[in-house]
């Protein structure tokens, strides 16, 4: 039965996507493949997993494991563009890229390693037998997230493009001037040319902006700017830097300890609450100046205890959702200044600001831009998700064939809820106005809804590709 429809499906003229692994990030990556219209099979031993995914995606689904040689001829993997495993399991995504390897050659391989000790063989991951071009550590990413987070005061969200010249941040703008004002009078109140309002969060709906949109008290507004203008916007919204000096952190696993490590690197005051004790042990071994506290971080008297109501900052990055909002409530509830909370379930994420957390991170969000950036590289330079997965923001690269190079802005056409943000030259980054001219070679940086971003590809051109582009094996942690 599933031969047949696979076949079939693997006989059109689309790319074809097999994905083995469907959790978190197993979904949402069928979920935005299908949107985009590509083929997807997703393999997974969890039929309730399977069945789940067939609720959001039109995908086909086998049930099996993915390191299985016979599993992935029944998902006709000779005939797949792509193969991407991401189950929680290293050596399964590496068997199954073994495997995929053999079968298919051709088609480009992508696993989701935590592991950083695979990062040290890059020659064995990239070689004959694997020929893995990407692996992505979501982990590593997130603590990156989280650091950058923390150094802005009171940021909700925080990205970077143009190799970090264009920055976007999130604030609500509660008690700012803004409320109450047309976009088109922004410029006239924050006296920049170097800053844009690129997207609004408005009772969890995104909102595209234009000229005549009227901010709003509870609106979350994503600011992009150029770098050298942070000041300047940190100043317009009276966000006054407020360094944070010590760190409580719920969770001793990979993202606990580089957190710590991080931390401890920035002498900063940092203790870690792990409830397994012969976790706590290998920490002790690992990490120098942390205090490493044997406990559950959801009961009130070992936070009262451990004075975690005085810490700057709560950071709750155990794998359970429940925990790490329960931890963080609870130490804001006793004066903590701070949250931040990893959160993979996407039906908790619009809620978590408005039960009272200052950030939420998401490991699965983590991998998926990872991938997809991947997936649409050649002209797209990178890729992310910002507004809780509302919208997407894309740099891509202009090539000679795309139908955006020699024409002023005022003149293109783009699809609709689609916006461009900024564009860089010679390695600087400006906001481009109506009667801007894009030249082969500049970057360009759009931000759009999920649905409306790979419209983009007719106006960007074809597929082009540096040297050093294709057969290469490409890690999040070491961007």
């Amino acid at each position: 039965m599933f031969f047949k429809k696979i076949q079939d499906i693997f006989s059109s003229v689309k790319e074809n996507v097999v994905i083995i692994g469907a959790g978190e990030v197993g979904l949402h990556l069928a979920k935005r493949l299908t949107q985009e219209e590509k083929n997807v099979v997703v393999i997974d031993k969890d039929k309730s997993r399977l069945d789940r995914i067939t609720q959001f995606a039109d995908v086909q689904t086998i049930l099996g494991s993915g390191s299985s040689p016979k599993t992935l001829a029944l998902a006709h993997v000779e005939d797949a563009h792509y193969v991407i495993a991401v189950t929680n399991d290293d050596e399964v995504n590496l068997v199954a890229c073994l495997f995929a390897n053999a079968l298919s050659p051709q088609a480009v391989k992508l696993a989701r390693i935590s592991n950083k000790e695979y990062e040290e063989y890059p020659n064995v991951l990239g070689g004959t037998s694997l020929n893995i071009q990407l692996m992505v550590h979501p982990e590593s990413e997130v603590v990156r997230s989280i650091d950058r987070l923390l150094s802005l005061p009171a940021s909700q969200d925080y990205a970077e493009f143009a190799g970090g010249h264009l920055r976007m941040v999130a604030y609500n703008i509660a008690d700012t001037e803004l409320v109450g004002k047309k976009l088109f009078e922004f410029k006239e109140f924050v006296k920049s040319d170097n800053i844009m309002v690129a997207a609004i969060i408005r009772n969890s709906k995104l909102v595209i902006p234009n000229g005549q949109v009227v901010l709003q008290e509870n609106d979350l507004v994503y600011f992009a700017y150029v770098d050298v203008a942070q000041r300047d916007l940190l100043r317009f919204l009276k966000k006054n830097r407020a360094f944070f000096h010590s760190v409580c952190i719920v969770g001793g696993g990979k993202i606990g300890y580089l957190l710590a490590k991080r931390f401890e690197d920035k002498g900063l005051d940092v203790k870690i609450i792990e409830k397994d004790e012969a976790r706590c042990e290998e920490l002790a071994a690992l990490l120098d100046s942390t205090l490493i506290l044997h406990g559950d971080a959801t009961e009130t008297t070992l936070l009262k205890e451990e004075n975690v109501g005085r810490m700057d900052v709560i950071v709750a990055v155990t794998a359970d959702e429940e925990t790490n909002i329960l931890a963080c409530l609870l130490a804001k509830s006793m004066g903590a200044r701070d949250s931040v909370a990893r959160v993979n379930k996407s039906e908790y994420l619009p809620i978590v600001k408005h039960i009272g957390i200052d950030h939420s991170v998401s490991t699965r969000l983590a991998a998926v831009n990872g991938f997809l950036s991947y997936i649409r590289q050649g002209n797209v330079v990178a890729f992310a998700s910002v507004a809780s997965d509302a919208a997407e923001v894309m740099e891509v690269y202009l090539a000679e064939t795309s139908q955006l190079i020699n024409k002023p802005l005022m003149m293109l056409a783009f699809p609709k809820n689609v916006i461009m943000l900024a564009y860089m030259r010679d390695e600087k980054v400006f906001i481009p106005h109506g009667q801007t001219v894009f030249l082969a070679g500049d970057h360009v940086i759009f931000l759009g809804e999920q649905n409306a971003m790979h419209e983009l590809d007719a106006l960007i051109g074809e597929k082009t590709f540096k040297q050093d582009d294709k057969n290469r094996i490409l890690t999040t942690w070491k961007k």
